[in-house]
């Protein structure tokens, strides 16, 4: 069959459809939908280019045929790890190679020769997981940038990534010993630190083109061997620009080391050999506060001799901006200032103790701190590393806390260095930059490097702005190139940086780099806008005359990508697959809102890229920059179902709350009913799941029986004129399908507070904004705030289910706002959102304030298992499960820190149960594995159900309870009742008819 050409002079679009065709023709599998290309037009930077195409290579030999394909064809191809690139690195039009989904194997660990071998698409904290593993911690990887949990191996290569550890362990060159490529037109060759050879000895055209690359190479090295040895490498992180000092004969004719920070522009990364370092056991960590940035530079100088493995700093805003997000606990106590070095000394040098004692006095007695505090504790420092590692995301959307209003802040002169001995200086000289121009900058990064990340509140949207961009960034060049600096310090030069090259090296260095790259590639078709073909810095802004729309709060930092540590996001830690991704979805409607593809708002693009979210909302607190997908959902299904059809689902589960208020007096009958044939069709006609374990409707009198168990100080009729002090939300989940967890909740509270009033007849109205109808929505919470509002006046409002709470909390005074209702209503919902409180927050308050329940049995459990449900981690904080145990004396709190995989519909929908099966094994199916006879605390009613559905349908989590097994509400645990059935639970569950039990 002839292979499809290409006019490389025909217009796009032909060009686009011969590259599919060829690639098709090949046996690859490019993809092409608007929704796809959507998510692979953005990368972290302030840049959009929209590819041809996108592929998943599965193998060397994969990459090796679609670079053949796309230099025959003349076709611009773009390798891409995980995305984070800050500079515009990993897009590109043409074909985007995406390495992160199947080349990720971890290929071989030499304990011995002290190595690690693995694929480009790795990403940095699993290599490091693996060699951990391999060799019992005593080794690791060293360069740790701050988007190590998300950024790939390849990637960390193609910019010379460095990291928090840098100071002590340099950048990613200084431990790369050998690179497997393919060449732009699909050869198969090995770089190593001594020349190039065939990655196959057999292949005899990889073995000439490896001849050729080593005489060309050596020949731009000795026809610039002056240039190169003056202007390259002379300060610590000198990362803009190609590498060629490795070329020269005093480094051995190192090529690996050539390449990294080659940006993909010379050949495709496929496998990295890197060596690795002894890992410290045992660290020490100061902090030192400031009265300002500038002081915080002037003393690394002094740092710099005690050998620290870490000098890193952050300024007030990024702090603040980590204090109003996610709560005022979420950063540990700092010392006076308002910037601070986070200084971490290792066991290196003797103890760290010691050392740390000692550099504490040496920065008492010479520095310029004002605060001082030495950080013991474990998980306080880790704590501290997140706010520095979430700097670019949290520095990226400010919030006045007074006025509310935001602040943009966004990369572009973000990674310059200097030596650290000049950064004082070079840092109070920028501060008179940013006023001259009339901006600000927030500032964080590696001090002891010299390097800082700077955001600034560039206006990328107007010409105006973009002038100022292009005029500001031009003089900043000037200025770091006056203090012996580079342009860029870790993230590499791409689109941002690449045009002022020009300012830092010579005419002769400049021709020296484009020798370099067309030695590799010839035909210049691989990552070209960057370091190759350079565009100016001020073309393709994917914000270039947008208006401001919130989903833009997304800037790709790409967080979202993880799979370990925080709850977000359990669909793509499910499926690997960007699409799934916070980010990925966000990209989609950021080119829904633009007017661009997707367009329309029953685009089935856009409907396909949120189909999996699961509305957790753990995105909202777990992404740096805040991106709430659960709300852009809800949006979404709101503008896409006015006035149209709903999914059948939407009227089952949806509206699942005025079912509720019916099921109570014919539970018995509809019980029976579900459990026949007859049921199982009527749920596959309702649009749910065939293999959920499904609860049983509670009857009235099982309500009433519980209710009638109550302390004569509940007031159960919610009319209390009389003061009280607390009122006692039962929301629509509880009074329905888990009476027993109302009656624990009365007889609890009762037994807490002098006076209770409670509150059974209302509704949060979540299933109505989690299926978009957001109008049904603003009713029912209206309703909901006139009569909580009249109610107990200032006393908190405890919601039994923390769902309920989370919405009452935030999405309350969100949807009845001034413009929706007016300012009346919308003051009485501020207020009544004000008093809400989560069980396990209010008894954590009253903990504080030395009121405890007693445990019925006399002793607390010493241990649970806690699933924290997503909206109670997101709303109130990541904490509160464990401090309320820990205050009610629970000896060991296991958190199965992630999403249940229910999620309010989610879990029951058809077509949902694979997702929802894979997220449950994340962290919940784990912990119940590992401890089997521990109490598991659910205080969210899809959390108990993930439980259940556990237990049912794999044996592994049943532990002692067997398949019955479920999760308690903590009011349940504490409930003074003897009468209660605290083994098995007053409710029961059964099998959907038809399913797995």
């Amino acid at each position: 069959m002839a292979l499809p050409t290409a006019d490389p002079h025909a217009p796009q679009s032909a060009r686009t459809a011969a590259v599919i065709e060829a690639l098709r023709a090949e046996g690859l599998e490019p993809e092409h939908s608007a929704r796809r290309l959507a998510e692979y037009s953005y990368d972290a930077s302030n840049y959009r280019v929209v590819p041809a195409a996108v592929l998943f290579p599965r193998t060397e030999q994969e990459i090796a045929t679609a670079l053949s394909v796309c230099h025959r064809l003349g076709v611009p191809a773009t390798a891409r790890g995980g995305g984070t690139s800050m500079a515009g690195n990993s897009v590109g039009e043409g074909v985007v190679l995406d390495l992160s989904r199947h080349m990720h194997a971890v290929l071989d660990i030499d304990e011995g020769a002290r190595t690690a071998t693995a694929e480009a698409g790795l990403v940095l904290t699993a290599l490091r997981a693996a060699v951990h593993e391999a060799t019992g911690k005593r080794l690791t990887f060293a360069p740790d940038p701050s988007s190590q949990t998300r950024a790939c191996l390849g990637g960390a290569v193609g910019n010379d990534a460095c990291g928090n550890h840098s100071v002590r362990y340099g950048r990613t060159a200084d431990h790369v010993v050998e690179l497997r490529l393919v060449t732009s037109d699909g050869l198969r060759i090995t770089a190593s630190r001594t020349g190039i050879v065939p990655t196959d000895p057999a292949d005899g055209e990889a073995s000439a083109r490896a001849e050729h690359l080593s005489a060309e190479l050596r020949g731009l090295a000795a026809d610039h061997l002056a240039a190169i040895r003056m202007e390259l490498a002379t300060i610590p992180r000198q990362v803009s620009g190609y590498h060629l000092k490795h070329l020269l004969p005093e480094e051995g004719f190192d090529v690996a080391r050539a390449l990294v920070g080659s940006e993909g522009t010379c050949a495709v990364i496929t496998a990295v050999t890197v060596s690795l370092v002894t890992e410290s056991a045992r660290t020490s960590m100061i902090i030192a506060g400031y009265a300002d940035i500038v002081d915080a530079a002037r003393d690394v100088p002094l740092l710099l001799p005690h050998r620290p493995t870490a000098i890193e700093g952050v300024d007030e805003v990024i702090v603040a901006t980590m204090r109003q997000r996610r709560g005022a606990d979420s950063v540990a106590d700092l010392p006076d200032g308002r910037a601070w070095l986070f200084i971490e000394i290792d066991e290196a040098d003797g103890s760290p103790d010691a050392r740390a004692a000692a550099l504490e006095a040496g920065l008492r007695a010479d520095g310029h701190a004002v605060d001082l505090r030495i950080v013991h504790d474990g998980a306080e420092r880790a704590d501290l590393w997140r706010v520095r590692e979430d700097g670019a995301g949290l520095s990226s959307r400010l919030v006045d806390p007074e006025t509310g209003e935001v602040t943009y802040t966004w990369p572009g002169w973000e990674d310059a260095a200097v030596r650290p001995e000049s950064l004082a200086d070079y840092l109070a000289e920028f501060r008179e930059l940013l006023d001259a121009h009339g901006l600000t900058g927030v500032m964080y990064g590696h001090f002891g490097a010299g390097c800082m990340h700077i955001r600034i509140n560039f206006d990328l949207r107007t010409p105006h702005g973009r002038t100022v961009l292009r005029a500001f960034c031009t003089d900043a060049a000037h200025l770091v190139v006056k203090y012996g600096g580079s342009l860029s310090g870790e993230h590499g030069d791409g689109r941002a940086r690449s045009e002022l090259l020009p300012i830092m090296y010579s005419s002769e260095m400049l021709t020296a780099f484009e020798r370099f790259a067309a030695i590799w590639d010839p035909a210049g078709i691989l990552a070209p806008g960057g370091l190759r073909a350079t565009r100016p810095m001020d073309a393709d802004l994917a914000l270039a005359d947008i208006e401001i729309h919130p989903v833009q709060s997304c800037i790709g930092i790409g967080r979202c990508r993880t799979h370990a540590g925080g709850v977000m996001c359990p669909s793509y830690r499910a499926t690997g697959d960007e699409k799934d991704s916070t980010r990925g979805r966000a990209r989609v409607l950021q080119e829904f809102v633009r007017g661009g593809a997707p367009a329309g708002p029953s685009a089935p693009d856009v409907s396909e890229s949120l189909d999996l979210c699961l509305a957790c909302k753990a995105c909202s607190s777990d992404c740096p920059t805040g991106v709430d997908m659960a709300t852009y959902k809800s949006e979404f299904l709101h503008q896409r179902f006015a006035r149209r059809i709903r999914p059948r689902v939407h009227y089952t589960l949806g509206m699942l709350p005025t079912w509720l208020r019916v099921t109570p007096y014919v539970a018995g009958l509809l019980n029976r009913v579900v459990a026949t044939r007859a049921g199982r069709v009527g749920a596959r006609l309702g649009g749910l799941a065939q293999d959920r374990v499904l609860p049983e409707f509670a009857s009235a009198s099982a309500l009433r029986s519980e209710l009638r168990r109550v302390p004569e100080n509940v007031d159960l009729s919610g009319r209390s004129t009389g003061p009280v002090d607390a009122v006692l939300f039962l929301d629509s989940f509880t009074r329905g399908l888990r009476p027993e967890v109302a009656g624990a909740a009365a007889r609890v509270l009762g037994g807490m507070h002098t006076a209770v009033t409670c509150s059974s007849r209302h509704c949060c109205g979540l299933t109505q904004i989690t299926t978009g109808r957001r109008d049904a929505a603003r009713k029912t919470l209206r309703r909901t705030a006139r009569y909580l509002d009249g109610l107990g006046g200032d006393a908190p409002i405890i919601v039994v289910e923390p769902s309920c709470a989370a919405t009452l909390r935030e999405e309350l005074p969100r949807l009845v706002t001034d413009d929706a209702v007016g300012k009346v209503e919308a003051d009485r919902a501020a207020r009544v959102a004000a008093r809400v409180r989560s069980v396990a927050v209010h008894l954590g308050s009253m903990a504080a304030q030395g009121t405890v329940p007693d445990w019925p049995s006399g002793t607390a459990p010493s241990s649970v298992v806690v699933q924290t449900h997503c909206h109670e981690y997101a709303t109130f904080g990541n904490r509160v499960q464990r401090a309320v145990l820990a205050a009610l004396g629970v000896g060991s709190v296991v958190e199965a820190t992630g999403c249940c995989g229910v999620a309010g519909d989610f879990g029951f929908t058809a077509g949902h149960e694979g997702v929802a099966d894979a997220v449950a094994q994340q962290a919940l199916a784990p912990a119940l594995r590992a401890h089997a006879d521990a109490p598991v605390l659910t205080d969210g009613f899809s959390c108990a159900t993930a439980v259940r559905q556990l237990a049912a349908a794999d044996a592994t989590t049943r532990g002692a309870e067997g398949p019955a097994r479920r999760g308690r509400h903590l009011l349940e645990l504490l409930d003074p009742d003897p009468s209660s059935d605290r083994s098995n639970g007053a409710s029961a569950s059964r099998p959907n008819p038809g399913g797995t039990s």
